[in-house]
């Protein structure tokens, strides 16, 4: 069993161009030994948003806080605390803060996307 502490773990600035304003946190992934899926947290800023993009992957999202859009399946969708959300693989997808309040939501993927080698996703339109 692997335990750790919110808190204790990085903060990472989510660099991928079409970003603004978004941060992860790796709760558990490969680099603690866990084969088959990765656990993220991301804390998005007011007014900030994840870059619009698609991978081959699906992946499971959980909203902890915060108010946002999330578009999905070519339309956007009002997100609050306590809502679940499913992309499918190659579905465009982003996250947007339209709170005052940060943004934070749980994003569960394959562990494979983050050990070496690994294809990057693809952006869609980064000045969305």
């Amino acid at each position: 069993m692997i335990h750790k502490t919110i808190d204790a773990i990085e903060k990472q600035t989510v660099s991928m161009p079409g970003a603004a304003g978004c941060a992860m946190q790796m709760l558990c992934g490969p680099s603690d030994g866990c084969p088959n899926f990765a656990m993220r947290k991301f804390t998005v800023s007011p007014g900030g948003h994840t870059p619009l993009h698609q991978h081959d992957y699906e992946h499971e999202i959980l909203i902890l806080a915060g108010t946002g859009t999330a578009f999905g399946n070519g339309r956007e969708s009002t997100i609050k605390p306590g809502d679940v959300l499913y992309v499918c693989a190659n579905e465009p997808h982003q996250f947007r803060n339209t709170g005052s309040a940060p943004l934070e939501f749980i994003c569960m993927v394959p562990a494979a996307v983050h050990r070496a080698g690994s294809p990057a996703p693809t952006l869609i339109d980064c000045a969305r």
